[in-house]
């Protein structure tokens, strides 16, 4: 028999899966990547067992408990449990703090002849260990940044580097009023955790040096750990440059033809997923309305319109190269512009991709 565990790096360096045997209201707050929800009660047989035990105490609770789930209930979620550890010989299962929902889960299993392992503290250990991993790292690591006009290509930087994190990627947006993606973004606890496992991993591999892109405190509505946004404030910055035109059909790709697919991929439907891509579309230039001004929206969402309109009649898409040429030009140039200013002093390179690339190479590997 596996004894139970309480090494959560070697959980995470090695993907290992794991029961959440947590109530389903608590698994969407946040969870671990390779953690799959079988809970041994639902959200309202919790609640009653919270309810229970602050009136008349634990033993109350767990009697009350065992009432609720028993007979059908019981056999369903025992089925799923023995289905999981079947598929899962080397997982593990866990609760909240590593009591008594998952030891009473372990125990079960045990009386059916399945001898399988917990998390000793549960999610809260994990978590808390997790959250130390990303702030250990921003004591200890170095880091640089990648700044640059809107369209430049950090993300493509950061994709070719072994040792980058992926902020927008772990969020699942791009990190503009345009960033959103077909899907959603993960809860904060999931982003969180993810990035955390992600310098895991990397550290455990030897990087001592990680390069981010510059980002805001929010990456569309995931907010970066507090250490790391103070810290990137200080961190030497290489700058990215790009021609304009490039910067257009970049932009042009990412927020117009990769989006549209994404649409497509989600709904199937084409004329669903159309009309859903343009809702996002316009909803995104909506959003920095005020920042544009009235004169400049008005203009820009009138060929952002008819571009849409050419769009889903013929499948073409060059008209969209006009509100993206004006929104650079007119908005996210004059912006970046005066952050660069701002920041000219931490400025250690300046170049296009390929040199920016050759020089983080050469000068952030360990």
């Amino acid at each position: 028999m596996r004894a139970n565990t309480q090494d959560f790096r070697q959980l995470f360096l090695h993907d290992v899966p794991m029961m959440d045997t947590r109530a389903p209201v608590e698994f969407s707050k946040g969870a671990f990547p390779r953690a799959l929800n079988l809970p041994l009660m639902s959200d309202i047989e919790r609640q009653k067992v919270g309810t229970c035990y602050k009136q008349y105490g634990q033993q109350a609770a767990i009697e009350l408990g065992h009432r609720l789930v028993s007979g059908v209930s019981k056999d369903e979620r025992m089925q799923q449990w023995l289905a999981f550890a079947q598929a899962n010989p080397e997982g593990y299962l866990y609760c909240f703090r590593g009591g008594l929902r998952s030891q009473t889960v372990q125990q079960w299993l045990r009386d059916a002849g399945v001898n399988y392992p917990r998390v000793i503290g549960g999610y809260k250990a994990m978590r808390t260990f997790l959250l130390e991993t990303t702030e250990s790292a921003v004591r200890e690591c170095q880091f640089t940044v990648v700044g640059g006009l809107t369209g430049t290509g950090k993300t493509e930087v950061i994709a070719a580097l072994g040792n980058s994190l992926d902020l927008e990627g772990h969020a699942h947006h791009r990190g503009s009023s345009f960033g959103k993606h077909a899907t959603p973004q993960p809860a904060q606890i999931d982003f969180e955790n993810s990035l955390a496992i992600d310098v895991l991993k990397k550290r455990a591999a030897g990087v001592q040096h990680f390069v981010l892109e510059d980002e805001g405190r929010i990456v569309g509505s995931c907010s970066l750990p507090l250490s790391l946004h103070t810290a990137m404030k200080d961190y030497p910055l290489v700058w990215l440059e790009d021609s304009l035109a490039n910067r257009i059909e970049r932009i042009l790709k990412d927020y117009v033809v990769d989006m549209a697919a994404e649409f497509v991929a989600l709904h199937g439907d084409p004329e669903l997923a159309f009309n859903a891509f343009r809702e996002r579309l316009s909803d995104s230039l909506q959003r920095i309305v005020k920042r544009l001004g009235g004169e400049r929206f008005q203009r820009f969402n009138t060929i952002m319109q008819q571009a849409l309109d050419e769009q889903g009649q013929s499948g073409v898409v060059d008209t969209h190269r006009g509100w993206i040429s004006g929104l650079l030009t007119e908005y996210y140039d004059p912006m970046y512009a005066y952050q660069r200013e701002a920041k000219s002093a931490r400025v250690v390179f300046a170049g296009e991709q390929a040199e920016v690339i050759d020089y983080l190479r050469s000068n952030t590997a360990e």
